[in-house]
């Protein structure tokens, strides 16, 4: 049976995605959806967009866009050091590409622009890195910054009245568009929780992949949950994200 996986943010940890990856044993008819933020916070994220390149030879990719990795198009397009970015995993990602050549530079930059910022597919299943604001869906969204940057939709669905139908007056528009929303940005552990998390209709994957938590990968269709290592342990001699 074809599987399609969403997986949670990376956050430069190659270790954590290939022990991800052999942990619910990749198949070549495996459909991944990356919901983005693959850069930023362990040593490798040079390493990690090589990585995924060469997937998506061989596997159904998708990769969302988010806050980090736009950043880092922008540094690999211009030179630019955004401040904000360079104090939240910019510097580790900077320090990555250091033997990298100029066209492995360009190929990745490509990566990046080619991203998606959000996907939509056949059964109405919302991807995307961080939410949305509009109520008439994502197509209306006035600044594309909102996907990648919005936490608004995720606060709004862990306050939602559990009692309150979908086709309920009550029942936020901007949720009815979709059968199922995922996305990344705002780390469970901040929650206390290790695994995915779910309200309303919406479903976070990311479980602090960066920080002290684990890389996971859930089975959009049976819900089955699959976890790395705790990523920091991976890393004994860094400190990924946690040293801010």
């Amino acid at each position: 049976m074809k599987r399609t996986l969403a997986i949670g943010d990376i956050h430069g940890g190659l270790k954590a995605l290939k022990q991800l990856l052999k942990e619910f044993q990749i198949r070549e008819d495996d459909k991944l959806i990356f919901v983005g933020d693959y850069v930023d916070g362990w040593s490798e994220s040079a390493q990690v967009i090589a990585y995924l390149i060469d997937l998506s030879k061989s596997n159904t990719c998708i990769f969302i866009k988010g806050n980090h990795d736009a950043w880092c198009e922008e540094w690999l397009a211009s030179g630019f050091v955004n401040e904000v970015w360079y104090q939240h995993g910019g510097k580790e990602t900077i320090e990555s590409y250091a033997g990298f050549s100029e066209d492995e530079k360009k190929a990745h930059l490509s990566f990046f622009e080619a991203m998606d910022m959000y996907h939509i597919d056949d059964q109405k299943r919302l991807f995307v890195h961080a939410g949305f604001t509009s109520m008439h869906g994502v197509e209306k969204e006035f600044n594309v910054q909102i996907f990648y940057f919005d936490r608004t939709l995720w606060e709004m669905a862990l306050t939602m009245d559990k009692r309150i139908a979908k086709n309920s007056a009550l029942y936020p528009n901007r949720l009815k568009h979709y059968k199922e929303i995922y996305i990344g940005h705002t780390p469970t552990i901040n929650y206390f929780k290790m695994h995915p998390m779910n309200a309303a209709n919406v479903w976070n994957v990311d479980t602090g992949a960066a920080f002290t938590g684990r890389l996971s990968a859930m089975d959009i269709d049976t819900k089955q949950v699959f976890q790395s290592d705790i990523v920091k342990d991976l890393y004994p001699n860094e400190l990924g994200r946690n040293k801010n």
